[in-house]
């Protein structure tokens, strides 16, 4: 095991030492009477009493105060929110209260955590019979409550100087009886309750953790790693936790929202969170190429998390009402499960550690801590082995806090090595690009000299021998022996002369002057000369001096375009007249190819393969390539870039 994973080992278990040392505090003497006062600072465990009993006790005020005349109910933690941990049973808290303003006072007894339901019962000194107050339900959102707050809040009235006996019914059956309680006016509730987000650092948290959440799907858009979108899920579901855990969520959420996350259930969203966590860390330490095995056994851990979570959202109502082995079943399993994913991030972290990628392992393993401590915080008196709270407002939402500052850190190294990685990738990909578009324009040369030498030195001297044929006296004779035979071999001459030129000046623009024979400037005014035999259009040509110190590849690539747009010129434009310019630059070439014709249609003929070709050599030499056109003629405008040291 590396040095970092040994230490934080040892501070693990110097924590969880000092938290078995707080599990049981020192019981201290009784007071009998809560007095109740404007502001009641004194902690509620000084005073009452608890007694828990199985589901199926009869649920009545006068059943809970002959368990308490026969001596059952015992006093709470000192100083201490009372937690029984992991427990499906009924709780009754008994109070005696007295009124010690000298008027009439509403009070509010308030529970600070979720509660399927509360009965407040009442009795007053000297009666017989108890009253039922009021009843509530954390089930229902803040503003259906009986008193809106995001404590479950339930009030009563006292006369002034008024004494009594109250008897609060708590059911909850989800398995975590862990119940912070208050007593007090509903002024100084409200007056708590305004402050509460600010002094428990509520506001900034929740900002941060939404933050976080916006910039990893900033990253996601960008790169669309998974592991950015595990991250965000990651985050909701332990802040939809953490909300749930102080009732933020019974102000801030709509009506229909609230009770569908409680009808998940709290601690289902945690182990949602942990499944999360363990995509994260599968993805992060590249568990699947290396650890097929673990990465496997994370999957289906995952997996069997989020069918387990679909089970207890279906199940859950219909064990409540049983209140038997069910539940007890439902919520065991949750707690299991809980403790396995955990248990698989250090199994993952200790087997990566001692392999090359143990940094990694060490960088993950000091992010995880953070939440891990937290949580394992968090959970020990969520089972009710400690009762104890460092930090306001737990040791789980700094715990998130500290991970997801160090997770967004690693993560942020991730997405900058990505885009290394894909840069690397692109370059890659663009060399092979050009090789191969190197290959195929070379074919494309080879293809082009072969075709223009066939029609040079195979077609060319049998047209012209054909051509010499029809001259011959035979032929002349046969001609002359009739007014038509003449107009026939008139025409005859003047097809195979326009044959022989057209052979001529398409074996030309296939293949330039040859190297050694001429330059750019000398192929392009021989291609100017050969297309003005036909007379119409007119061509003319400009060529900037210094066109053969280019390089080869940027001449060959000018000399197939100025071909091929005065080709597409010719054919199409039905102009009078064409305009080609050739102007050298510092650092690149730019051609010009102008005509006064028709313009160019939306769809112009042979665009599939004359425009095609120019714009794939201007691409393959990382030019540009604009065109103009109107009913007056069209301009094309191609720039090929090339280095001066090459020129």
């Amino acid at each position: 095991m590396p040095a970092r994973l040994y230490v934080l080992w040892l501070l693990l278990g110097g924590l969880l030492s000092c938290l078995c040392a707080t599990a049981h505090p020192v019981q201290r003497n009784l007071v009998d009477t809560l007095y109740l006062k404007q502001s009641n600072n004194d902690h509620l465990s000084e005073t009452y009493l608890y007694y828990a009993e199985p589901f199926e006790a009869p649920a009545t005020a006068e059943h809970a105060d002959s368990v308490w005349r026969a001596g059952q109910f015992q006093p709470g933690p000192w100083h201490q929110t009372l937690n029984l941990g992991f427990a499906h049973r009924r709780v009754w808290l008994r109070l005696a209260v007295a009124n010690t303003l000298p008027h009439q006072t509403r009070f509010l007894w308030s529970l600070y955590t979720y509660t399927d339901s509360a009965t407040l019962y009442w009795r007053r000194e000297g009666d017989q019979t108890f009253t039922q107050v009021v009843s509530a339900s954390s089930q229902l959102p803040a503003a259906q409550r009986a008193f809106p707050a995001r404590a479950l809040c339930l009030p009563f009235t006292l006369a002034a100087h008024a004494r009594g006996v109250l008897y609060l019914r708590i059911d909850h059956h989800a398995g975590a009886l862990y119940l912070p309680t208050d007593v007090t006016t509903t002024e100084d509730f409200l007056a708590w309750e305004v402050n509460y987000p600010f002094d428990h650092h509520w506001i900034w948290l929740v900002g941060f953790y939404l933050s976080s959440a916006l910039f990893n799907l900033m990253l996601y858009a960008f790169l669309r790693d998974r592991i950015y979108v595990w991250y965000v899920l990651y985050v909701v579901c332990t802040t939809f936790f953490l909300l749930m855990e102080d009732g933020l969520d019974a102000l801030l959420l709509p009506s229909w929202l609230y009770r569908s996350l409680w009808h998940v259930g709290q601690f289902n969203f945690m182990l949602l969170a942990s499944a999360c966590g363990m995509h994260i860390m599968q993805l992060f330490l590249r568990l699947r190429k290396d650890w097929p095995r673990l990465y496997r056994g994370g999957t289906w851990l995952a997996s069997l998390v989020a069918v387990f979570v679909g089970l207890y959202t279906l199940l859950y109502p219909l064990a409540m009402r049983t209140s038997g082995a069910g539940l007890l079943v439902l919520n065991a399993g949750r707690e299991v499960l809980l403790l396995a994913t955990f248990l698989y991030g250090w199994v993952a972290l200790v087997a990566v550690s001692g392999t090359p990628r143990r940094r990694l392992a060490a960088y993950f393993g000091l992010t995880y801590f953070f939440f891990f401590i937290g949580f394992s915080l968090f959970w020990l008196n969520h089972l009710g082995i400690t009762n104890l709270h460092l930090l306001q407002p737990n040791m789980l939402a700094w715990g998130l806090f500290f991970e997801l500052l160090m997770l967004s850190v690693l993560l942020m190294g991730r997405f900058r090595h990505t885009l290394r990685q894909n840069a690397r990738l692109r370059i890659r990909q663009l060399r092979q690009r050009n090789a191969l578009s190197a290959k195929l324009i070379a074919a494309q040369e080879v293809e082009r000299e072969q075709l223009a030498r066939e029609l040079h030195d195979a077609l060319g001297p049998n047209l012209a021998a054909l051509h010499m044929a029809c001259q011959g006296p035979a032929m002349r004779a046969a001609f002359a022996s009739s007014p038509e035979a003449a107009a026939a071999g008139h025409h005859t001459e003047l097809l195979l002369r326009h044959l022989r030129d057209e052979v001529r000046t398409f074996s030309h623009s296939l293949i330039p002057t040859e190297p050694g024979q001429g330059t750019l400037t000398e192929s392009i005014e021989t291609l100017r000369d050969l297309f003005n035999l036909y007379g119409n259009p007119t061509i003319r040509t400009y060529c900037d001096e210094g066109l053969e110190q280019l390089p080869p590849r940027v001449q060959q690539a000018a000399y197939r375009i100025t071909a091929e747009l005065l080709n597409n010129a010719l054919r199409h434009a039905r102009a009078s007249e064409v305009l080609v310019q050739l102007l050298r630059h510092a650092d690149s070439l730019e051609i010009l190819v102008e005509d006064n014709g028709r313009g160019m249609p939306a769809t112009p003929p042979g665009r599939g393969i004359g425009l095609r070709g120019v714009r794939a050599r201007t691409d393959y030499l990382q030019g540009s390539l604009h065109i103009d056109s109107s009913e007056h003629g069209t301009s094309v405008f191609v720039r090929l870039p090339y280095k001066s040291s090459q020129a």
